[in-house]
């Protein structure tokens, strides 16, 4: 289960407004804003898509991301100047302890969703930030995103990360898709 990883090559799938069908700019901003999250790094920030809307609301976000080839098209696409690219699996993160105060991951939470990513952004959030989470969910039909045997429950996610020390603020399962919302140990 988990750890599909998104084509490079498909990257210009990755703009399509379409794609808040799935999961809104607001929904996934929103509770960064709430707790005023000025340091905040996008867990598989691909092309920028979301990570766009999140350095609107932070003073610096970092986009994250395992694939240079993204970085490359987000590059050519156009940074904001608040937006560092990191390359790096979510499991090493190249980040201060205690450095973020929050962090997003949209569709992409089952590229990365093993305990010891976990406790990695433990480790790299500072005490009651947030991370947002959104994914494809096991409990959906399939027809769109990565194959149901390749994706996590939100039961599953609320798991890992409690077991982590986060503390669920909400969690929801949704027609193809997952949310949870977490406060950093």
């Amino acid at each position: 289960m988990g750890f599909h990883t998104f084509d490079a090559e498909q990257a210009s799938q990755l703009e399509r407004p379409s794609r808040y069908r799935w999961v809104s700019a607001e929904e996934l901003i929103g509770p960064l804003v709430e707790v005023g999250a000025a340091v905040v790094a996008d867990l598989g920030s691909g092309t920028g898509f979301y990570t766009d809307a999140v350095a609107e609301h932070a003073e610096t976000v970092y986009g994250v991301d395992v694939q240079s080839e993204m970085h490359e098209y987000y590059r050519d696409k156009g940074l904001p100047e608040n937006v560092d690219l990191v390359a790096s699996d979510v499991s090493d993160l190249p980040l201060a302890d205690g450095e973020l105060d929050g962090a997003c991951s949209t569709m992409t939470y089952h590229e990365f969703a093993s305990p010891d990513a976990i406790g990695e952004l433990a480790r790299v959030f500072r005490s009651d930030g947030r991370l947002v989470v959104f994914d494809w969910s096991a409990d959906g039909d399939g027809d769109h995103g990565p194959p149901v045997d390749e994706r996590f429950a939100a039961r599953d996610a609320r798991e890992t990360l409690v077991d982590a020390g986060f503390e669920i603020e909400r969690a929801e399962t949704r027609t193809e898709t997952f949310g949870v919302v977490a406060r950093a140990p």
